[in-house]
């Protein structure tokens, strides 16, 4: 289906007005009005044009209506009453108007432009300030007065510098960051690499329809992130289909096949009824498909047609199908390899790796660690109706071990998410105690494959502090001294265990000394780097 071109624009009330006195009305058509004009050309058809104006100027409104629909009897034509109650006011226009333009529906298959040539000049300005904020979906469009009789009045795209808006160019940040903060759930995430990333696809999110690539490891976030870039793009009027996703891993044969496009009646045995594929569902709005180097070669190549025509044939039929999809793909393999062995596509990838992004797994950003527990507990407490929160002894062992190296979080945020699960629902009263993070400990250690034996743990801080000062010790201090010995013990020297154990603090200071702040800890206990280590790896 062809798209149509819907034009607003606000009311000139000087520009567009002819003379109603004796002999002049009928010469109308020889003055420049630049929304009439906008129909005395026809470089750009108009199916539907929107006229806002100031109820005061219902008048004008009806004549220029009336002159519209003799020039060009097949555009539909909506006059909309918005008052500016104070033209020349930028913060009151750019409300106004902002307020005006959230309330309507754009629809992903029409073409918008915004006319500037009438209003204020701050009413322009305020059109170019909600275009490039994205709150107007469309392109920005210039009339001007012909030269001779003989042409037609020109119109062009236009594209103005608005960096010398300092005052609304701080809007355009805070939305800026609001979408950042959109993305990331609300997290205040510490991680200066990751924040960086998101604050590119928050951009790339609102400006882009083409297609992203999503890569990391398992839990790592894909497809959570995936659904925010929909909601985000729906937020911001890119998107009004649905956000439709699939795990390809799961895709198999004629399953695959008919899941992704559709198949025709009859297609195959079984085949009852026709049916419409996943990118047939996401026409207008965002497909993301999770794992896509499990795809098939068959699927890969449809896949591709689908992406660059917009169409595609279903199983079984010959008739194409369109859809207007945005692709979201996720992966956690190495496409490029997959591309040397022959099991993916170049022409594929090529095509989906204008944005890659690669998610960190949560080892690689444990200063994010704990504004995620604090996420994960309220995201409990909204699910279950039941608030829960650590003991400030239970807190700071749980996070001790969950930043020690010994912490694999090989399922990353799913290892999390269930670790806090498991906290939350075995705690008594709301209040997570010692005694269920240890437990909860033991079992991380045992699903990671690290389950220790409690006497080896006990036979090797005696080896180093003696059986008299060890029974002596709380839990949460026995547990930080096993996790000393163990990085002392697989370090070469004390600077090295004292990078691995200060990793997020070292950071925060202008000079460091890792192996004497290890030292100052391990004095406490009147141990040294040497004897630690000498005595934690011996039998």
């Amino acid at each position: 289906m062809k798209k149509k071109n819907v034009v607003f624009g606000i009311l000139g009330s000087v520009m567009d007005r002819a003379s109603r006195r004796r002999g002049r009305w009928d010469q109308r058509w020889e003055k420049w009005r630049p929304t009439v004009a906008l129909f005395q050309q026809t470089e750009l058809p108009i199916h539907h044009f929107c006229l806002l104006y100031n109820e005061a100027e219902a008048g004008l409104v009806k004549d220029i209506q009336g002159d519209i629909e003799m020039l060009s009897p097949q555009t539909r034509v909506d006059c909309l009453p918005v008052n500016f109650d104070a033209p020349w006011d930028l913060a009151q226009v750019y409300l106004t108007l902002s307020a005006f333009l959230k309330k309507q529906k754009f629809h992903s298959r029409d073409d918008y432009y915004f006319h500037i040539t009438t209003g204020s000049h701050i009413q322009q300005i305020c059109v170019f300030l909600v275009t490039e904020a994205r709150l107007f979906p469309g392109k920005l469009l210039q009339s001007s007065p012909r030269q001779t009789e003989a042409e037609e009045y020109p119109i062009q795209v236009i594209d103005l510098d608005l960096s010398r808006y300092d005052e609304i160019a701080s809007r355009f940040k805070q939305e800026h960051l609001e979408g950042t903060d959109y993305l990331k759930a609300g997290i205040q995430t510490r991680n200066k690499a990751f924040n960086t990333m998101i604050a590119q696809i928050e951009r790339v999110a609102i400006q882009s329809r083409a297609p992203m690539l999503i890569t990391g490891p398992t839990g790592a976030g894909k497809s959570q992130l995936a659904r925010r870039i929909y909601e985000l793009k729906k937020l911001r009027r890119q998107v009004d289909g649905a956000f439709v996703e699939i795990n390809c891993a799961t895709l198999r044969g004629d399953n695959a096949m008919s899941a992704l496009f559709g198949h025709s009646k009859g297609a195959y045995t079984g085949a009852a009824s026709a049916r419409d594929g996943l990118l047939k569902s996401a026409d207008g709005g965002v497909l993301f498909l999770d794992e896509i180097g499990e795809l098939g070669a068959d699927e890969q190549a449809m896949l591709l047609r689908a992406i660059e025509e917009k169409q595609f044939l279903p199983l079984g039929s010959d008739k194409p199908v369109q859809s207007a999809f945005q692709l979201i793909a996720g992966t956690n393999r190495d496409l490029r390899l997959d591309v040397r062995k022959g099991a993916f596509r170049e022409d594929l990838l090529a095509r989906i790796n204008l944005w890659v992004y690669q998610l960190p797994g949560l080892k690689e950003r444990k200063e994010d660690l704990e504004p995620n527990l604090d996420y994960e507990l309220a995201q409990y407490a909204g699910q279950q109706g039941a608030h829960v929160t650590f003991s400030r002894e239970a807190r700071k062992a749980y996070l001790e071990f969950a930043l020690s190296p010994g912490a694999e979080w090989t399922g990353n945020f799913r290892d999390l998410n269930a670790s806090v699960t498991r906290m939350a629902t075995l705690c008594d009263g709301g209040r997570i105690t010692t005694e269920v993070v240890r437990n909860e400990i033991d079992t991380l250690r045992n699903r990671w494959g690290l389950e220790l034996d409690v006497a080896e743990a006990d036979a090797m801080l005696e080896r180093c502090l003696g059986v008299d000062l060890v029974r002596s010790l709380d839990y949460i201090e026995r547990v930080q001294l096993e996790a000393v010995i163990r990085v002392c013990a697989g370090c070469q020297s004390a600077a090295e265990a004292g990078r691995a154990l200060y990793d997020v603090s070292r950071l925060q200071k202008s000079s460091t000394n890792d192996s004497h702040r290890l030292g100052v800890y391990l004095k406490k206990y009147g141990l040294s780097f040497d004897a630690v280590r000498r005595l934690g790896i011996s039998n």
